[in-house]
């Protein structure tokens, strides 16, 4: 039961799960989850024996990278997949030379998660979607 990541086509797939963890278990309102942006992220989608478990969405802004919609089932969690993903994300990013940061919007209470990860809270506190979040960011070493 090796996961798989790698970058996918099929955003349909990667919504449902965010749906799912977002809206349903999460509460965000499907307005806060839903925008124009994912026909132009790159799309990472995480799955278990062919099961999507999990998803990241990745996007460009100048020379930074953002990785953002990172989601992980309930049966999925606590196995490192969430950790998996987002060092998918970092390799994305960190193969593109003219990219050098990578940048996160993280809920407060999973900033122990990211800062594991070598990324640095920024800022104060702010609401999104009526969760606390922090600004997080990780430079590409080159």
């Amino acid at each position: 039961m090796t996961p798989v990541i790698a970058e996918t086509a099929d955003i349909a797939t990667c919504v449902a799960l965010r749906r799912k963890v977002f809206i349903e278990e999460q509460g965000i309102a499907e307005a806060d989850e839903l925008d124009d942006l994912d026909g132009q992220a790159i799309h990472l989608l995480a799955t278990i024996d062919t099961r999507p478990v999990g998803t990241a969405r990745l996007l460009r802004k100048g020379a930074t990278g953002k990785i953002g919609r990172v989601c992980v089932l309930a049966e999925a969690r606590g196995t490192g997949l969430g950790a998996a993903l987002i060092r998918a994300g970092i390799a994305h990013f960190a193969a593109d030379p003219s990219c050098d940061t990578v940048y996160l919007s993280a809920q407060v209470p999973a900033l122990g998660f990211y800062e594991k990860l070598g990324f640095t809270a920024e800022g104060p506190a702010y609401d999104d979607a009526g969760i606390p979040h922090r600004d997080m960011t990780l430079p590409l070493s080159r």
